[in-house]
């Protein structure tokens, strides 16, 4: 049964090691903690986002982490669902904030950090930073590229643990 497969389509704009202001090029550290009920008021497809979050929030065998800027927790930069299966992480969605998207972008670096957030888990899970999930057809030179994501047949993409630790390396080694 391969209903309601959602496949990442998000471009990765740039590898940083934190976010970084477009416009000043100054970098902010941030944090990735759990979403709460509260979080979903605001983001919604009215203002911008993309996916129904607060639905993916409800779903029971899904963690949908945000990312802030430290010391500013009230704005969420970006977000990502991830489940956590018997080997690996899965990553179901992810998306930056509507003010992070398109060319007037406040910061770039959330799609990184987030997917370096994932393989982190993975690695904190046992699972050795391997993560996997379904590439947009159009996108998957791009993960490639971009993340060091390897193409296992189909849509379905895999970061190993080689690639994980050069992300976690980029984000987490402050």
């Amino acid at each position: 049964m391969r209903k309601n497969l959602q496949y990442i389509d998000i471009e990765v704009d740039k590898l940083t090691n934190s976010l970084e202001n477009v416009i000043t090029g100054d970098c902010f550290p941030t944090d990735i903690v759990l979403a709460n009920s509260n979080d979903f008021k605001y983001i919604t497809k009215k203002v911008g986002w993309l996916f129904d979050w607060r639905s993916e929030y409800k779903k029971p065998d899904r963690d949908v982490y945000k990312l802030t800027i430290v010391n500013n927790q009230s704005v969420i930069q970006g977000l990502i669902s991830l489940t956590v299966r018997v080997d690996h992480v899965y990553m179901h969605l992810i998306e930056s904030s509507p003010f992070n998207k398109g060319k007037d972008k406040v910061y770039i670096g959330v799609p990184g950090n987030l997917v370096a957030f994932a393989c982190k888990l993975s690695f904190q899970r046992g699972y050795d930073g391997y993560l996997s999930f379904l590439s947009k057809t159009n996108l998957i030179k791009h993960y490639e590229n971009t993340l060091g994501a390897i193409h296992v047949g189909g849509n379905m993409m895999i970061i190993n643990t080689h690639a994980a630790l050069k992300l976690i390396n980029k984000y987490f080694n402050k």
